[in-house]
């Protein structure tokens, strides 16, 4: 299983968090075990690749912008 974290701006409460969460898991094979609006932190796990610039454009559907933890 891959993990990928992100950072996430933007985010103000759990309601941000919900949007956030269901915009990521319509990719397919995309999980999000963590996303928090204190820590500004999204964890996407996959079974398969998933692109990031496809995390990247979920989150700003749902309203926010995100980049890849280093």
């Amino acid at each position: 299983m891959a993990t990928t974290e992100f950072n996430v701006t933007g985010m103000t409460c759990g309601h941000c968090e919900l949007s956030v969460r269901e915009e990521v898991e319509e990719i397919p094979g995309a999980s999000v075990s963590q996303v928090s609006h204190e820590t500004g932190r999204l964890v996407v796990e996959s079974d398969q690749p998933v692109d990031d610039a496809a995390v990247m454009a979920a989150v700003e559907e749902a309203g926010y912008s995100a980049e890849r933890a280093a």
